[in-house]
């Protein structure tokens, strides 16, 4: 099936999605800060762009994006489905409607560091993230930075 636009059936399936993929890849943060801000995403899905990625064997997500205009709010893979392109392919839908995208990651996900450097992303800055106290990296892609 590939990729389509978030539906409100695709809810529960996404959440855990979120939850899980958190879980596995920011170790370093404490389980019940996502599990304090489930709720926060939950609501905010509806209003934000969220595509997923629909397994065209078993008809279920397993990994979606979700964007606020340029900005990249998170992209997630379930974890048996994870090094299969899945990840490039969403990545590469968001590319397909924007001229520039952003993000920020966990300085401590190296994992996804590689990707999104291996994708064309570059670190803007490095900060804080606020929320948890974590060092993170704002990073950008841009169309017009491609060596093409």
């Amino acid at each position: 099936m590939g990729i389509r636009a978030f539906e409100g059936a695709d809810c529960a399936s996404v959440m855990q999605i979120w939850l899980d993929a958190n879980l596995d890849a920011h170790s370093f943060i404490p389980k019940a800060y996502w599990l304090n801000h489930y709720e926060a995403v939950k609501n905010a899905l509806p209003k934000a762009e969220v595509y997923v990625y629909v397994n065209p064997a078993t008809n279920q997500g397993d990994g979606f994006i979700g964007s606020s205009g340029n900005y990249i709010e998170g992209l997630f893979v379930k974890a048996q489905a994870r090094s299969n392109g899945i990840g490039r392919q969403l990545l590469d839908y968001a590319k397909g409607t924007r001229k520039s995208l952003s993000l920020c990651v966990y300085q401590k996900n190296t994992r996804a560091l590689q990707f999104y450097r291996r994708e064309g992303f570059t670190v803007q800055s490095k900060r804080r993230d606020e929320g948890t106290g974590e060092p993170d990296a704002l990073m950008v892609w841009s169309v017009f930075l491609r060596g093409d």
